[in-house]
């Protein structure tokens, strides 16, 4: 009787171990990364397995890159920092969850141009951020762009420096974010199947808005600064111009409707006939969900007690902000710095004067 208790509860400690493990990996994600303490040394390659946002291919080239891991967590914080300023002013305003694998929570679990958004600008992170390391010299494995001259740039101007090596960064980026995808292997549905197809171009979008920000930089040689000798290189775009642009194919997200090629390949077609998918669109598969009102199911916060402004008929106006539901005046007491005069020498001292302030908020 015993014997068969204990067998029974190993086994149901199995099953349960067993599934935790399976949906956290299903739920989890990479960029989960970004909230994380990351080990030095030995222990950073054992951490490799014990992160449950990586998975199966994607454990195996942490161990392989350990020493690249600093940059994808440094791309993924990035990507999440450059969400939340783009969408600071929207309904939905990438809201992260606290102590959550999946960073964003369940709305990514929806096929939307949100979701879209957050795949792009994350995997555009993590190639601006591994592409620096490599100019910086702190990746053995890459070095300085070895692009060759683009059209436009004078031959009589010296074509060296060091750029950023975006070639290395796309080639390690796509490896290492698309693994999560070629790992996962979804159901005969074709909505599962056409979900990992999604997710994969948003990636793949989002990586080529990077590398094609990247422009020729040049630095002045010559007597009293009068730049007869220029040498130049191809330097990427700050990550705000990216995010923004990113931002712009967000707005012109295409919906896609999946259709089934052959046995395995599925094709997306543009739910309207004028849309045109090119290899940098944001696409998406479902209508983004209601961000008006809390929402458990969904993971929506929903927009009660978010600050608008009544001056505005934009997306923080708040007639759009606050759903029609009205909103409260607050009144805040502010301390700024004011008076501010030079002090000789070398300082500058303000007073703290005070100041009522209105703020509204939505019902």
């Amino acid at each position: 009787m015993f014997s068969n208790s204990r067998v029974s509860f190993q086994f149901v400690t199995i099953l349960i171990y067993i599934t935790v493990v399976c949906v956290s990996q299903v739920n989890s994600h990479w960029w989960s990364l970004a909230t994380k303490t990351l080990l030095v040394g030995s222990s950073s390659v054992e951490q490799c397995d014990n992160e449950l946002g990586f998975s199966h291919s994607q454990r195996q080239l942490c161990r392989t890159y350990a020493n690249h891991m600093k940059y994808v967590k440094d791309g993924a914080e990035n990507g999440i920092k450059e969400c939340k300023y783009q969408f600071r002013l929207n309904r939905w305003n990438c809201s992260t969850a606290v102590n959550d694998i999946t960073v964003f929570g369940k709305v990514l679990k929806i096929g939307s141009k949100e979701t879209a958004f957050t795949y792009a600008v994350a995997a555009a992170g993590v190639v601006v951020s591994v592409a620096q390391a490599c100019k910086n010299g702190l990746l053995q494995e890459c070095g300085c762009s070895r692009a060759p001259r683009p059209q436009g740039i004078s031959s009589s101007w010296n074509w060296g420096g060091c750029g950023d090596d975006t070639d290395y960064a796309y080639g390690f980026a796509k490896e290492f974010i698309d693994a999560r995808e070629r790992d996962t292997n979804p159901s005969n549905k074709s909505k599962h199947k056409a979900r990992k197809e999604m997710n994969l171009r948003n990636n793949e979008a989002g990586r080529l808005v990077a590398v094609r920000s990247s422009e020729p930089t040049c630095k002045c040689h010559g007597v009293s600064g009068s730049c007869n000798v220029r040498t130049c290189w191809m330097k990427l775009s700050g990550f705000r111009e990216i995010g923004n642009k990113l931002k712009s194919k967000y707005n012109s997200a295409i919906e896609v409707v999946a259709k089934k090629r052959g046995r395995r390949q599925l094709d997306f077609t543009p739910r309207k006939r004028s849309d045109v998918i090119t290899p940098t669109s944001l696409v998406y598969l479902e209508s983004s969900p209601d961000y008006c009102v809390k929402n458990r199911r969904t993971g929506v916060k929903g927009t009660k007690g978010r600050e608008c402004n009544v001056d505005s008929n934009g997306p923080d106006g708040c007639g759009l902000m606050c759903c029609g539901r009205g909103y409260r005046v607050v009144h805040k007491q502010i301390v700024e710095k004011c008076n501010c005069r030079f002090q000789w020498c070398c300082t500058v001292i303000c007073d703290q004067c005070p100041s009522n302030v209105k703020r509204y908020v939505c019902k």
